[in-house]
């Protein structure tokens, strides 16, 4: 396996890989390369095909005046237009 020495981490990355590595109950190093390979791209099932979890980040993030305003805009995709079917 290769070694590799990464500087400049910041206290926000690095309490992150810690809490990773917390949940996990695994190394600091484990949990580093995992959110390497996550930022890559390269976790199993993922792939430019694949629904990931790109828009994790958002949930939970909209105010209720947002959501309200997506659901009024997306109200009309609720309607079949049978014509069209015909």
């Amino acid at each position: 396996m290769k070694q590799l020495t990464v500087r400049g981490f910041g206290d926000e990355l690095s309490q992150a890989i810690r809490r990773l590595a917390n949940r996990d109950g695994t190394s600091l190093n484990r949990a580093a390369v995992k959110l390497m390979r996550r930022g890559a791209g390269l976790e199993d099932g993922q792939g430019p095909d694949t629904v990931g979890s790109s828009l994790d980040d958002l949930i939970g993030t909209w105010s209720r005046t947002e959501e309200d305003e997506m659901e009024r805009a997306l109200r009309h995709f609720e309607t079949i237009d049978e014509a069209a079917w015909e």
